[in-house]
């Protein structure tokens, strides 16, 4: 047996390490936490200092069964989990579950995953540090509590099923509030005014004029008196500017980047991030820190030098402005910065090259540029067309590297012609063009990142599960929005006359923007009345700040845990005693057969309208809303369509094909199967026909043959080798199974079936 046995949280880092360390070590993986709240209760002794009763994952208990038969063997355990609280707490649950001492225990970190890190790290162990973990608890039991307690208000108060979180729960605020600002904008058009002038070069320049106009007849006005203008260069300016880099990849600056130059979600970049750092080519990826080592700054120094010549190298301290930057030491860099391109599949190393060219270009020399801005007068007007160009004198950075922006990209500065001042200008056009104000941007994924860093809510390591949670739980959706088509009127001033023209604009239009659903509106609404506290973003950053306090050994966790929990459980018993339900009901009109009010709202299975009420002798009708509708929005004659709904289309192979709306959305039912009608398809249950419902019908009976591999029945329990969305699997009652690699699923038997299972 090997002296030494390093345990890790994941097989790929492990592998990594492997390679590292000699034959006196083996280095083991515990796949991530082994031990966490056990689920059933609220797991938490609130009358005994808030005393956890954490258990092995079920999941895990064979790994800890093994690596407690390997640390019995070892003469020394090293626990090498990752460097942040959430590694530092598996480090300890490590220790608690697999009975280790203190004596035959050492704690080592690194933020880098190479062989002079592990090999440093191996030579300056530590203890487990308790400040870590105990922050890294109160995080967990603060969460625990919340969500135990304020779940079963939502489900009695709102819908079943329906939970809610501390940080997640602020995040969809954010959303549904951004939504209500746009919904409430209320566009205001005016003119700009827009010139292309003929030099005595010939090379035409674009300006704009230095004022708008209210109206068309304004425009007008001014475009036909610029008919029988003299137009001049009054004033031509140049000046020298520079553009300096952006700082290194912070955990949320990597995951806005990727998402604007890449187009990968967040949880896709950590994912991508995560493999790079575990193959020990970037440094750890969950960091608030802008910070490089001495080393990294000279490695980056001698690359740029080799690469450009010595006048791109500029090495640069940068300085974290937020104080309370604790996830890691180093921002997220390359390992080897001679390495310019890495192995993997092509997403891993688009990320690595956005990292590299980051990194390497936040060491580069400033762009030296020059600015030129060109006034024109208008001989009989006191207003100015202003032109902008920008040459660069010296690339600098820009050699390698330019950060993207959320904003829309704004017009491209040119080379203006040689231009004198004084000189006469011809023009070739002048537009006066029909702007409206924008509402306010939806979040990407990547935007509410970076506007929970602002407000200090959550942390590196807390982003993307955030992120996802808000969308699997239903109350987000990233959505494709078509947007709606506007007039745009338009002067031109072309050749001593003008006319008016009318374009079409499309606006509203958005692509993978975050959108809150009408339960995670009504959710919202419940809890900001109810539990305005713990929807406030300064409490919630406040929650913040006091973990990193218990981090820094400044504060007792069970002291903050009872000041928080208190106040928050007598706020929780009044609500059940005191609020009414939310169903965010809005009435939409009456019903034209039987006069009864007409509305919509939050139901058992979501959306729905309702035509009659409770109290009826006549029971109430329901409908379900269909994807694109909107409490808010829906229509008393888009409701009414609803109830046409279930609908027969006709026949096919002499059974019946009807469409109706269930619990999962639209569907075709047809000879007792059903088959999902979806919008994304340009599918509409309200307009699909029997033609294209028969396309989908037979489109679902082939996909259902080669769905099924082998079937059998086993003590009362289906045992199915099946295809699935990612390849075939093994399905047994309810739970999947993978199948080995290089294993052929038509060859499977029961036994081998079973045999994968167990294993």
């Amino acid at each position: 047996m090997a002296k030494n046995l390093v345990i890790v949280e994941s097989p790929a880092k492990a592998k990594t390490i492997e390679g590292y360390l000699g034959t006196d070590f083996v280095v083991k993986s515990s796949f991530g936490h082994v031990r966490d709240l056990v689920k059933k209760g609220l797991a938490i002794d609130v009358n005994d200092n808030y005393k956890p009763n954490y258990a092995v994952s079920s999941d895990k208990k064979s790994v800890v069964t093994e690596l407690k038969k390997l640390a019995k063997d070892a003469e020394m355990v090293w626990l090498a989990t990752d460097e942040d609280r959430e590694g530092e707490a598996i480090s300890w649950h490590l220790f608690e579950s697999l009975k280790l001492t203190e004596d035959r225990t050492k704690r080592i970190t690194f933020n880098e995953i190479t062989k002079s890190a592990v090999t440093k790290a191996i030579n300056n162990p530590r203890g487990i540090n308790v400040d870590l973990v105990n922050a890294q608890q109160a995080r967990r039991v603060l969460d625990r509590l919340v969500g135990f307690e304020l779940s079963p208000v939502l489900w009695r108060k709102v819908k079943p099923s329906l939970s809610a979180g501390r940080v997640q729960s602020v995040a969809v605020r954010l959303i549904v509030e951004k939504e209500r600002s746009i919904v409430a904008f209320e566009p205001k058009s005016s003119f700009k005014v827009y010139a292309e002038f003929i030099p005595e070069t010939g090379k035409t320049f674009r300006t704009e004029l230095d004022k708008t106009f209210p109206s068309v007849e304004a425009a007008t006005e001014f475009l036909e008196k610029c008919s029988t203008s003299t137009f001049t260069v009054s004033s031509l300016q140049k000046k020298p500017a520079k553009k300096s880099p952006a700082t290194p990849f912070t955990t949320s600056t990597l995951q806005q980047e990727a998402s604007r130059k890449l187009g990968y979600s967040v949880a896709r970049t950590m994912s991508l991030a995560q493999k790079l750092y575990e193959s020990g080519k970037i440094t750890y990826m969950r960091t608030d820190s802008v910070n490089l080592s001495d080393h990294a700054i000279n490695q980056a120094k001698d690359q740029i030098i080799a690469s450009f010549g010595g006048e791109y190298a500029n090495p640069r301290k940068y300085q974290t402005k937020n104080k309370s930057a604790q996830e890691a030491h180093e921002a997220i860099r390359p390992t080897d910065f001679a390495v310019a391109r890495t192995d993997g599949d092509s997403s891993e190393q688009k990320l690595y090259e956005l990292i590299w060219k980051r990194t390497l270009a936040s060491q580069m020399a400033d762009a030296e540029l020059e600015r030129t801005v060109v006034r024109v007068a208008i001989s009989n007007a006191e207003e100015v067309f202003v032109g902008h160009g920008e040459l660069i004198k010296f690339d600098g950075f820009l050699k390698v590297y330019l950060e993207g922006t959320d904003e829309d990209e704004e017009e491209q500065k040119g080379i203006l012609p040689m231009l004198k001042e004084g000189e006469t200008l011809g023009y070739d056009n002048i537009k006066a063009i029909q702007r409206f104000t924008r509402p306010p941007a939806r979040y990407t994924e990547a935007s509410l990142v970076k506007k929970l860093e602002e407000l200090g809510i959550g942390r590196p390591s807390t982003y993307a599960p955030t992120i996802s949670t808000v969308q699997k739980r239903g109350y987000v959706e990233k959505s494709n929005l078509e947007g709606s088509e506007r007039d745009i009127a338009q002067v031109i001033l072309e050749s001593g006359n003008t006319k008016q023209l009318s374009n079409k604009e499309r606006y509203g239009a958005d692509k993978n923007k975050l959108v809150p659903t009408d339960i995670g509106k009504v959710v919202t609404d419940f809890l900001v009345e109810n539990f305005e506290k713990i929807l406030d973003y300064n409490f919630t950053a406040s929650v913040e700040k006091q973990f990193d306090e218990i981090a820094n050994g400044l504060v007792d966790w069970t002291k903050m845990i009872d000041e928080f929990y208190l106040p928050f459980h007598k706020n929780v018993e009044t609500t059940i005693e005191t609020s009414s339900r939310a169903s965010g009901e809005r009435v939409l009109g009456e019903d034209p057969e039987t006069g009864k009010p007409v509305r919509a709202r939050i139901g058992r299975f979501g959306p729905m309208v309702q035509i009659g009420d409770a109290e009826d002798e006549e029971k109430p009708r329901f409908a379900s809303m269909i994807a694109g509708q909107s409490i808010d929005s829906i229509t008393l004659e888009e409701a009414l369509k609803l109830f046409e709904l279930p609908r027969n289309l006709g026949e096919y192979k002499g059974e019946e094909v009807v469409i109706g709306i269930g619990k999962y959305g639209p569907y075709i039912r047809y000879n007792g199967s059903f088959v999902s009608i979806k919008k994304a398809n340009g599918d509409d249950p309200m307009t699909i026909q029997l033609d294209r419902a028969i396309v989908l019908i037979e489109e679902k009976i082939e996909a259902d043959k080669n769905k099924f591999i082998n079937e059998w029945d086993h003590d009362n329990v289906k045992v199915q080798v099946l295809n699935g969305r990612y390849g075939p699997y093994i399905k047994i009652g309810k739970k999947n199974h993978r199948i080995p690699k290089g294993t052929d699923p038509k060859g499977l038997t029961l036994e081998d079936c079973l045999a994968i299972a167990e294993k």
